[in-house]
């Protein structure tokens, strides 16, 4: 069952990105000053609000981590956390190329950009941190908390560019974010069938780790066997 919803997501996935270039590169009109370069704003905008989501998945499966010592909660928070470290590294990624053309720059100390580029830090440390060997438990625990407190920079993230004076734009301001009618229909369509490729993406990585523990788990109970199996032998040849 679980395959399946991975693999009806993914196909889901193709469809929505196939799309998403029709709408960016055929229906929505093309920016007077910025050109082509605008168009890169229908990906990057979608690619930060979903990896922003998966940091709140992770955080949510952290908790019921702590709270229910669940496996399969840190499994989850660990496909999460990898899944947005994708999309907020494209997002980075995606924001210095249109601010360059924007700007003129690749890169400024901007509110927004600061507090995302501290998040993706943060994330960074939880994946060096599932690296390091250690007890499982222990391990999850610790991770736990690291996407929990983490997830503390996402509301920051989201609210910098009202909270500070931020040259970032805000897409949907109170007073209206000054896009067409053309342009606004196409973000709001780009981010909706995102969801689609976040959905496949988080699934698949989500079933890998599944698979992955059970391999492991697997392999050691191989191994426990095998030594338990030397064990009688040494203590039969023993008794003889």
């Amino acid at each position: 069952m679980k395959h399946a919803t991975a693999t009806c997501s993914a196909l889901l996935g193709c469809l929505a990105l196939a799309a998403c270039q029709w709408l960016i590169f055929a229906w929505a009109p093309e920016e007077k000053v910025m050109g082509l370069a605008q168009k890169i704003f229908y990906i990057h905008l979608p690619l930060a609000w979903w990896g922003l989501v998966s940091f709140a998945v992770a955080f949510a499966a952290g908790m019921l981590c702590l709270l229910r010592g669940s496996a399969s909660c840190d499994r989850l928070s660990a496909a999460a956390v990898e899944t947005g470290m994708l999309f907020c590294t494209l997002t980075l990624v995606t924001g210095s190329i249109w601010g360059r053309h924007s700007w003129g720059a690749w890169w400024t100390w901007d509110p927004r950009l600061t507090t995302a580029l501290i998040l993706w830090f943060i994330y960074a440390g939880y994946l060096v941190l599932r690296s390091l060997p250690m007890p499982a438990p222990k391990k999850a625990r610790m991770c736990a908390v690291v996407s929990i407190v983490g997830f503390l920079d996402v509301p920051i993230v989201f609210l910098s560019a009202r909270l500070w004076r931020s040259i970032h734009p805000t897409v949907f301001a109170a007073k209206g974010g000054g896009l067409e009618y053309e342009m606004a229909v196409t973000v709001i369509l780009c981010t909706a069938f995102f969801f689609f490729i976040w959905l496949a993406l988080l699934l698949l990585r989500f079933r890998q780790i599944s698979l992955s523990a059970r391999i492991d788990a697997l392999v050691q109970a191989r191994i426990d066997g095998f030594a338990s199996g030397s064990a009688d032998d040494a203590d039969a040849a023993h008794k003889d």
